[in-house]
This record gives C-alpha cells, sequence and structure tokens, in this order.
C-alpha cells in the first residue's frame, strides 16, 4: 500500500545545497555551475562532466566517491545506486525517511542537472541498432524521474535554456528554489522523458518485422505535439480549440487577425492545391470550406485570377485565395474587390503588402515550403480512435503523370484534351467526395462537390457554370472515382463535354467506355481513386 505523506505547502521554498551534474550537451554548464558554486552549492558529477568542470577551475566530487563504486560497463553504470537515489527520493518532511539517511550515511540531493544522450538525433541520422541501443540513456532518465517526482523538495533541470533563471532564482532568493518552480521543472522534466521514450518506441516501431504492419503504420501511434496556439474556439463557439504542432516551415502569417480553427482547416487545403501546380504557370485557386470553387492557370496571374473567380461569382466571397507565384498589384487589386478571409502567396511584389494590408480583418500569409514536404502520416479522429493513412501525395509532372494513365477509348485525346484532363484531375482530387469537375481551357467550368450521386454533382456543377453563362462545349470531365454507371457519363456528354478521367475500375467499366465510344469521347482511366471525406 502507497503511504501518502502530507505536502508541503505551495509557498515553501527549499534550500539547494548540493547538486548533481551529469550532462551529454555541455553547452551553458560551465557559467551554471560557477553561480551555484558561487551561491555554495556542493557540485556532484559523473564522467565527462566532472572533467569539464575540473578544467574549469571548479571543485567537485566524483560520484563514485559518494556511492563507494567505480563507474562500470563503459559509463553504462553510474548513477544507479541507493546513495544516489535515496538522496533524492527522500522526503524531507518524513522522519522515518531522514532516520534512514542518517542511517545509512545518505546525504540529501536537493538539485539534479540532467541531459540525455543524444538518441533521437541518432535515429534521425539512421543509426543502425547497434549504435541506436548506445545512445539510450539509462541512468539520466532514472535520476530525471526520481528528482521529478520529489519535487515537493528536490529541483530537477533538463535542458540548458533553464540554467539562467534556476540560477537567478538561486542568487536572488538566498540560496533556494520555490515550490512553484520546482513543480514547473518537474513538469518539463517529465515532458522531456516521454519525447525520449516516445523517440525509442517509434524508432523499434519503424525498424521492426512485423509483416501485419506496413512500414510507414507502425503498430502503436505516438503523437506528442506542443501546444503552439490556443485558438477562439473550434468550428463552433462553443467548441474548445487549440492548434498543436509546429507550422513554421510552411507558412507564416503577415497580416491580420489570428487564425481560427475553420481558416487553418481551409489554409491547409489550400497549401495542398496549389501544390499540384508548377511555378512555371501562373495559377490561381480560390476555395470555400475546403472545397475549390474555381481554378484556374493562365499566362499571367491577373488573367488566372479573373477565370477562377468566373467559375463560380457568388461562392468566393469570404474565401480564400492562393496563387503559386508572387502576388502582383494587378491581381492585388481584382481580389480586393470582395471581401476574401486569407490570401495566400509565396511572395508579394512591392507594395502590395501595403497595400492589402489596408483592411484589417484580411488574413495576408506567406506560403514557404510545399504541402508536399510535411511527411507525416494523415491522422483523422473517430469516435474511439484515430484513423491514420500515409498522405495522397501531390501528383508528378504532366508527362510522367499521362504515362501512368490508359487511353480505353476509340478515340485518343487531342494535345488541348490531354492538357484539360490533367488539369482537371489535379482539381477533382481536392474536392470533396462525389466530385465532378468539368474544365477547358486548363480552367474550371463546374465544380460539384459532396454530393450523395455523382449525377448530381454533375448537375450542380453545371448549374453553377451555367449561372457564371461558362460555355461547356469541348470541355473535360474528371470524376474522382469510377463511374459506376454509364448514366453519369452520358450526361457529362450531353452537357458538351468531349473527354472524360477516372480511375475506372467498375464492374460496369465496358459500359461505360461503350457509351464513350457511341458519344464520340476519349476517356482515361488513372488506376487511382481519390476519394476526399
Amino acid at each position: 500500500m502507497i503511504k501518502v505523506k502530507d505536502l508541503p505547502k505551495p509557498k515553501d521554498a527549499y534550500p539547494i545545497r548540493r547538486a548533481l551534474l551529469s550532462v551529454y550537451d555541455k553547452s551553458g554548464l560551465v557559467p551554471f555551475a560557477r553561480q551555484l558554486d558561487g551561491a555554495g552549492v556542493e557540485l556532484i558529477s559523473t564522467g565527462g562532466t566532472a572533467r569539464t568542470l575540473r578544467e574549469a577551475g571548479l571543485e567537485v566530487t566524483d560520484v563514485s566517491n559518494v556511492t563507494g563504486y567505480p563507474e562500470i560497463l563503459d559509463g553504462r553504470v553510474k548513477t544507479l545506486h541507493p546513495v544516489v537515489h535515496g538522496g533524492l527520493l527522500a522526503r524531507r518532511n518524513d522522519e522515518d525517511d531522514l532516520e534512514a539517511l542518517r542511517d545509512l550515511d545518505i546525504e540529501p540531493i536537493d538539485l539534479v542537472v540532467v541531459n540525455l544522450y543524444p538518441f533521437e538525433q541518432a535515429a534521425d541520422r539512421g543509426a543502425d541498432e547497434a549504435e541506436a541501443v548506445e545512445n539510450i540513456d539509462i541512468g539520466g532518465p532514472t535520476m530525471i524521474r526520481a528528482a521529478a517526482k520529489n519535487f515537493f523538495f528536490v529541483a530537477v533541470v533538463t535542458a540548458p535554456d533553464q540554467y539562467d533563471d534556476v540560477a537567478k532564482e538561486i542568487a536572488s532568493s538566498g540560496g533556494k528554489l520555490t515550490m512553484e518552480t520546482r513543480r514547473a521543472l518537474a513538469a518539463s522534466a517529465f515532458r522531456r522523458t516521454a519525447e525520449y521514450d516516445r523517440a525509442i518506441t517509434d524508432y523499434f516501431a519503424r525498424s521492426g518485422t512485423d509483416e501485419d504492419v506496413p512500414e510507414a503504420l507502425p503498430g502503436t501511434v505516438n503523437i506528442h505535439l506542443p501546444r503552439q496556439q490556443a485558438l477562439r474556439y473550434g468550428e463552433n463557439p462553443h467548441q474548445q480549440a487549440a492548434l498543436y504542432g509546429d507550422t513554421s516551415p510552411f507558412y507564416e502569417k503577415l497580416h491580420g487577425k489570428d487564425l481560427s480553427f475553420n481558416n487553418l482547416i481551409d489554409l491547409s487545403a489550400a497549401l495542398q492545391l496549389v501544390d499540384e501546380f508548377s511555378a512555371d504557370v501562373p495559377a490561381c485557386a480560390i476555395l470555400k470550406h475546403t472545397n475549390p470553387c474555381g481554378v484556374a492557370m493562365a499566362d499571367t496571374l491577373p488573367e488566372a485570377y479573373s477565370r477562377a473567380f468566373a467559375t463560380d461569382r457568388q461562392s468566393p466571397f469570404g474565401g480564400i485565395v492562393v496563387v503559386n507565384r508572387a502576388l502582383d498589384r494587378d491581381t492585388a487589386e481584382a481580389i480586393d474587390e470582395i471581401f476574401t478571409e486569407i490570401i495566400i502567396a509565396p511572395d508579394f511584389e512591392d507594395g502590395v503588402l501595403d497595400f492589402l494590408q489596408q483592411k484589417k480583418n484580411r488574413r495576408l500569409v506567406r506560403s514557404l515550403n510545399p504541402a508536399r514536404d510535411d511527411r507525416r502520416p494523415d491522422v483523422r479522429s473517430v469516435t474511439g480512435g484515430l484513423l491514420v493513412q500515409s498522405r495522397d501525395p501531390a501528383l508528378p509532372g504532366r508527362r510522367e503523370l499521362q504515362k501512368r494513365m490508359r487511353v480505353v477509348t476509340q478515340r485518343t485525346p487531342s494535345e488541348a484534351e490531354w492538357q484539360d484532363l490533367d488539369f482537371g484531375w489535379r482539381v477533382v482530387k481536392h474536392v470533396k467526395s462525389n466530385a465532378i469537375v468539368y474544365a477547358g481551357g486548363r480552367r474550371t467550368l463546374g465544380i460539384g462537390a459532396g454530393q450523395m450521386s455523382r449525377i448530381d454533382s454533375s448537375e450542380l456543377a453545371v448549374m453553377k457554370g451555367e449561372k457564371s453563362e461558362l460555355d461547356f462545349a469541348g470541355s473535360v470531365v474528371a470524376s474522382d472515382a469510377f463511374f459506376p454507371f454509364a448514366d453519369g457519363l452520358i450526361e457529362a456528354a450531353r452537357n458538351g463535354a468531349r473527354a472524360a478521367i477516372q480511375p475506372g475500375g467498375s464492374i460496369r467499366d465496358d459500359e461505360v467506355i461503350e457509351a464513350a465510344n457511341e458519344h464520340g469521347m476519349a476517356m482515361v482511366f488513372t488506376g487511382n481513386r481519390h476519394f476526399r471525406h
């Protein structure tokens, strides 16, 4: 049965008389140790840490002199001893604990300064198991956890960036550290050992031989992300939310209010969509609720924006605009004509930021690295757990992608149709299923998203295009999944489509191909679908 003792009072500060220092990363160590020494703290140390301190002229007691045992097994065993852990774990307000220390001639240790062998770095550079195992620290995490468990009386420092604050408090308080500080240090210590153990677990999961689990999807998923930003609320005002992780490699906000929960989801969708288009040709996409409502490529960026906007002139209000090259003044002025929540560009030409910043509520974002550089798996929550999948990566260049496709009709697409099929396939990949996209001249003519049937999506796409007075004659149609029946393709032909792109794979593919031939359509099978739920 665990014996629970009365806790010290929250404002209790305990003196730091004796410190044990054992670090791999020695940056900042000597100045910190000098400050401890100046405050009258006795220094105990191990191996290379003790040598570094002595070379700096500091008086240090070796741990081996404290324990009465030498370091053994090439340093694998140094601090794993009752004299060390008794000194760390004894409760200073428990007479039984103090009597045990006296009987065994153990002195309390009030401060532990430890950082760990660089296992994460070894794993990241692809170390083999022999090297990786040698970088698994044992004594360090054990001391950290012991000191952190006893934070009511003991302080634990696990990173060089903590040295200055700890030294200043000891100096200003007559050699003591407050309960508040000790507790904060303990929380950081437990977080560090959890990260360390997680890295080790992930390494062995990746290098395992479980044939039932693909290499990218280990048997156990460990997710540990720091909170980057608290959000005002989630999807709705009654839901709490925060952003976890590190978005800094992918984008930076330059202007406007903080990004909301919904903004961040839309922003992620926009970055992934624009990543489908090479910067060799100007491209623009307008999104609303993660769905594109217009996408276009053109010889100039203003023309690309105008053609994207023309697909659906109503939905872009309050949406997101993303471009694949530096935003120029003409395009910025065109975007400025309606309210836009977020504008995303890899750069902004001279004067454009000043112009756009005149509206305070609009967010301006610089995209940094392509979304394809995010190699982490796609993780979604479901009732009772998480779904984890590898990401649906950005498509390769047109010529490479075309090699993977199969023409299944009597008629082969023309060069212009190939261009539009490639364009439509890149867009439909980012439309919620069931998804249908009509395209022509490297622009969207109609987008049908998230309907219960493919026919509904097709009708919705045509309705939106007709609202904008767009002509579907000679267009191509892209479907994110196979046409289950010929009726969907026949409907597209009636709407003016002359070519189609779809994954194929239906038990009625032959019927769909026959319908395409009857209507003089060219059709391409990609072999891959792009559901987006």
